[in-house]
């Protein structure tokens, strides 16, 4: 049977040969680890000792995986690739601030991309990560119930008053929200703000959706659990599915504490933990919303293949299709030239205050080396397609 991710003309239909030429140079970067550990300390340095790289960075790795600084920065991505069929979910990934008037500002943000959302059909979709609205430590303490202090309370009622003025935006503005997840340290806490966000927005569909991290091993159980809860008290649950993004340090917490490590033992686990919790979502669509946050293309595939054989529409707003941008092109195109929903996840902000996003995205495309493989193959078929 054809595999529909081969097509590298519809893949790459919107790369210059120059960039093109730019992606090979940087899977082909990326595929080394130590060239990948080396270079983020050279970066990270050269940036704190305000030694001019940031134009090298912007003309390579920032533009290759961000959108650009602002939002009207992106417009110029969002439209191109809206003209192929594939949607734009604008995504503020200043990392690492643990400000209060930080916390603001990236609530600020998020509103303001509701607002550009509700009239734009190329944004289906506003996002926030966790803690951009409030510290890791806070949410941790909460997570483990652990007693607060007065002013560690009053913080935490801020931390809540952010989530429901963005999910209220949200809900009056008809545009679906993507809480991220984190670590598992911190994650009960956004786990249970999340639920009750859906229980007050999503009463007549999902427009707040959490996130599954599904290299966990109990998110069989808890999505099940929150399934009872949604049917007794009437809403619907959004989420989205992943695989995971801190499993070494998941580990190596676990170890040093002598807990439970909270991973799937290997790969072919996770996969199966993924695909099944797909599969339960999906026979219970009527109360729930997908979206597929997948470089993994049996992934995508079987959920192709759930809505092929089933009654339901390939552009019904309960399923989504997602992957990062500058990442996974032959997934993304090639499904939205087929009409199914596909989105891309469009990274913003300063040069400087990204930098921690993209040290983990090339950290993560390094320990997932067929993945890397992959691009670089399909790159290769293409300048050879191109006589690049």
């Amino acid at each position: 049977m054809e595999n529909i991710f081969d097509n590298t003309e519809v893949a790459f239909a919107v790369k210059t040969d120059a960039e093109i030429e730019r992606a090979y140079f940087l899977f082909k970067i990326i595929q080394s680890e130590p060239m990948v550990k080396i270079g983020s300390k050279i970066t990270q340095f050269a940036l704190k000792a305000h030694l001019p790289v940031e134009g090298l960075i912007r003309a390579t790795v920032f533009n290759h995986f961000c959108g650009g600084v602002t939002e009207e920065d992106c417009m110029p991505v969002i439209d191109k690739m809206y003209e192929k069929g594939v949607h734009s979910i604008l995504d503020y990934s200043a990392e690492g601030k643990e400000e209060e008037a930080q916390f603001d500002k990236a609530v600020s943000i998020t509103l303001g991309v509701i607002d550009f959302a509700k009239e734009k059909p190329a944004m289906p979709f506003a996002v926030f990560k966790p803690t951009g609205f409030g510290r890791l430590g806070l949410y941790e303490k909460i997570s483990m119930n652990e007693p607060l202090t007065v002013s560690e309370e009053e913080e935490w009622k801020r931390v809540v008053e952010r989530y429901d003025k963005v999910s209220k935006a949200a809900h009056d503005n008809h545009v679906p929200l993507l809480i991220d997840a984190e670590e598992v340290c911190m994650q009960q806490a956004v786990d249970d703000l999340v639920e009750q966000m859906m229980t007050k927005y999503n009463k007549e569909q999902a427009i707040v959706f959490g996130t599954l991290q599904l290299y966990r091993h109990d998110r069989m159980n808890y999505i099940k659990a929150l399934h009872e809860r949604a049917r007794a008290k009437g809403f619907h649950i959004g989420m989205k599915l992943v695989r995971g993004a801190y499993m070494e340090k998941e580990r190596e917490r676990a170890m040093e504490k002598g807990i439970e490590d909270p991973i799937c033992k290997d790969k072919v686990a996770t996969d199966k933990m993924y695909n099944d919790v797909m599969k339960y979502m999906f026979n219970n669509i009527n109360q729930m919303a997908i979206y597929v946050g997948t470089h993994n293309e049996e992934s995508a595939q079987l959920f192709k293949e759930l809505i092929d054989n089933s009654d339901l529409k390939k552009d019904d707003k309960r399923l989504w299709f997602g992957q990062l941008y500058g990442m996974s092109d032959h997934i993304s195109y090639n499904l939205a030239k087929l009409g199914y929903n596909v989105s891309k996840y469009l990274p913003f902000g300063p040069v400087k205050d990204v930098m921690p996003y993209l040290i983990r995205r090339a950290d993560e495309n390094t320990s997932v080396g067929d993945q890397t493989n992959r691009e670089l193959e399909l790159l290769k078929r293409e300048r050879k397609r191109r006589n690049i």
